[in-house]
């Protein structure tokens, strides 16, 4: 019996994750029936049971520990709600270019009918934050190493320093 009651229809409702309570009861359980229970919640959640889950469910331990830590971080999603989420979720699997994240989660928002054209802008916000660290981290690196006349500014002379190597 699952604990996680969603809908996943509805774009506004707000998450429900597992009180402490039935946390508290989950870790009473044999290790198979925790795992049986917590799968159960995730498929209700999102619709399926992600790869990782699928992958992990022969490790209790681990898996149990993942699903509850995850919980943890959901249940402090009392100001967001779940269409707001999905899209957040869209952007960073597509920033960080997890394919297995991003589909799931395009999965997800299509079952709970989020037009194509929001899920587009959060990928499109995505797409301007990730060339933004690109730019930023390059810039940086290149000020930090090269001198305005495009000369290495790496000052150490130490034979077992990489960058001396590369010099």
């Amino acid at each position: 019996m699952s604990t996680w009651n969603v809908n996943l229809n509805s774009k506004d409702r707000k998450v429900n994750a597992l009180e402490l309570e039935d946390i508290k009861r989950i870790l009473e359980k044999d290790s198979d029936e925790a795992v049986e229970e917590l799968l159960e919640g995730v498929e209700e959640y999102y619709g399926e049971i992600p790869y990782i889950l699928q992958f992990m469910k022969d490790q209790p331990d681990l898996l149990v520990s993942k699903i509850l830590y995850d919980n943890s971080i959901l249940r402090e999603f009392k100001r967001l709600d779940r269409k707001t989420i999905e899209l957040i979720s869209i952007a960073v699997s597509s920033a960080i270019k997890c394919t297995h994240c991003l589909n799931i989660h395009l999965r997800v928002a299509k079952r709970m009918e989020i037009p194509k054209e929001e899920i587009f802008d959060a990928i499109l916000i995505a797409s301007v934050l990730s060339n933004a660290s690109v730019l930023a981290n390059g810039t940086r690196a290149m000020n930090a190493e090269l001198s305005d006349d495009g000369q290495a500014v790496h000052e150490c002379d130490n034979e077992s320093c990489d960058v001396c190597k590369i010099l």
